[in-house]
């Protein structure tokens, strides 16, 4: 297995809900077929899909799914953009959990709830410069 990850897919209960969601952030929609929402990113493509239709794809009953204790989390290029997509996503009907704030590593992180109910890390790492079309690496990619 080659060390990537390719589709994200996130179970959501209103799927007109979560894509105006990620559109209000500013996301745009790729083609799909009907059932699927795609939003490609940088060497990724984050998915939408029917909760319940999920758990019939894996083969688990809808309540053995559970919510697991992750986070997505979204790398900004600059401490002061923390704070202003965190407004942005309050704004598209989020809920800020941990506002902007400085960490004990050197960086700025907060984290806000999706309307549908995912938990997304908004966060600046001067240690790990994004490239210049944004794609993120641990160590970073230099000037």
């Amino acid at each position: 297995m080659e060390q990537r990850i390719s589709l994200i897919t996130l179970g959501v209960h209103d799927m007109g809900q979560a894509a105006a969601f990620y559109e209000a952030l500013g996301w745009k929609r790729a083609d799909s077929p009907d059932g699927v929402i795609a939003f490609d990113l940088i060497s990724q493509t984050l998915g939408l899909y029917p909760l319940a239709a999920l758990a019939e794809d894996i083969g688990l009953p809808l309540e053995a799914l559970g919510t697991g204790a992750m986070t997505l989390s979204h790398n900004t290029r600059s401490a002061e953009e923390v704070a202003e997509l965190l407004a942005k996503a309050e704004a598209a009907g989020a809920k800020v959990l941990r506002p902007a704030g400085e960490v004990f590593w050197g960086g700025t992180i907060g984290y806000f709830r999706a309307p549908d109910n995912h938990i997304w890390e908004i966060a600046h790492n001067p240690f790990s410069p994004l490239s210049d079309e944004g794609a993120f690496r641990w160590n970073g990619y230099g000037s």
